[in-house]
């Protein structure tokens, strides 16, 4: 990062008068593909990044925040997570954070979008790091929900790393009422499931809140959980839903003995204190959560920015 003021950048648009501007220095790849609109830019304050339709979705400097979020807490409340179902992840870095624990024989990754996968392999392999080589991965280019619905397999974890559940995008069928209930069915007895959920800012809480409140359908504990993701300009939400232990109810003390004997204990975002930070909402945020009545189904998407 040098100290001339930049001139060219990239404006994220939270709503039609709110945008989040990264400054830029390049452009690697700018593509659309059958489903989506795909950049993959040089910021000049986050390095690399990713971006699908013009949402951000990881940068090179802080993507291990997100993707440590989103994996770990889903993969500590499982006390022996064997399998593991990631829909969407198209960079590989969900895959990857999945892939630490040594618990982890196999791991399943679906998204849709083959060409996001292949510049991720290309373009992005800080995020990757090899993960779509694991022997224990497979990496399929398919509809994750028709995946779901003619497969028998059974997962101890599945994690949605998707984009947000708009009715245009591409992946709002893998948000509904409808699609937890097949996940439900392919979640082992004690399993997890985690989810992105949108942003966790007044007033762009609708798809946090009507993701919580639609896997609450599906799931006897559901508990939303939120951190700051730099590069996204506002606070992001995350869904985390268990058939077993309540991520809530996991103190400080269990979740670092529980990194230790797995060997996690080089994470650069995620510990047991951090953990009570994700899961400690402030007051609006459960307010708004449990007050919302919104529940997303195939035939009732929502509209939103974020």
């Amino acid at each position: 990062m040098n100290g001339a003021r930049t001139s060219k950048w990239y404006i994220e648009y939270a709503a039609p008068s709110l945008g989040h501007m990264h400054g830029i220095d390049g452009i690697i790849v700018s593509r659309q593909t059958n489903f989506q609109k795909v950049d993959i830019l040089r910021t000049n304050v986050y390095g690399k990044a990713l971006a699908l339709d013009e949402k951000m979705q990881s940068t090179q400097v802080d993507e291990f925040i997100y993707h440590e979020a989103l994996v770990h807490p889903a993969m500590i409340a499982h006390p022996a997570p064997r399998s593991v179902l990631i829909v969407g992840g198209g960079e590989g870095a969900t895959l990857r954070e999945a892939l630490r624990h040594p618990t982890v024989e196999r791991a399943v990754m679906v998204d849709i979008d083959d060409q996001v996968i292949s510049l991720s392999k290309e373009h992005l392999p800080e995020w990757h790091q090899g993960a779509f080589d694991d022997p224990r991965s497979t990496v399929l280019a398919t509809d994750a929900r028709k995946y779901l619905e003619d497969s028998q397999d059974i997962f101890d974890v599945i994690i949605t790393d998707l984009s947000e559940p708009v009715e245009e995008g591409p992946a709002y069928l893998l948000y509904t009422r409808e699609f937890y209930k097949i996940a439900s069915e392919h979640l082992s007895p004690g399993g997890t499931i985690s989810v992105q959920a949108g942003a966790a800012a007044l007033p762009f809480i609708l798809a946090f809140s009507a993701v919580y409140q639609t896997m609450k359908t599906a799931f006897p504990t559901v508990r939303g959980f939120s951190t700051n993701i730099p590069s996204f300009g506002l606070p992001w939400g995350f869904t985390l839903a268990s058939k077993g232990v309540d991520p809530l109810a996991m103190t400080r003390e269990v979740v670092d003995r529980i990194l230790t004997e797995r060997g996690l204990t080089s994470l650069r975002f995620y510990d047991g204190l951090a953990h009570q930070g994700l899961f400690g909402l402030p007051r609006h945020l459960r307010t708004e959560l449990d007050k919302s009545t919104l529940i997303i189904e195939d035939n009732h998407p929502i509209f939103t920015y974020h």
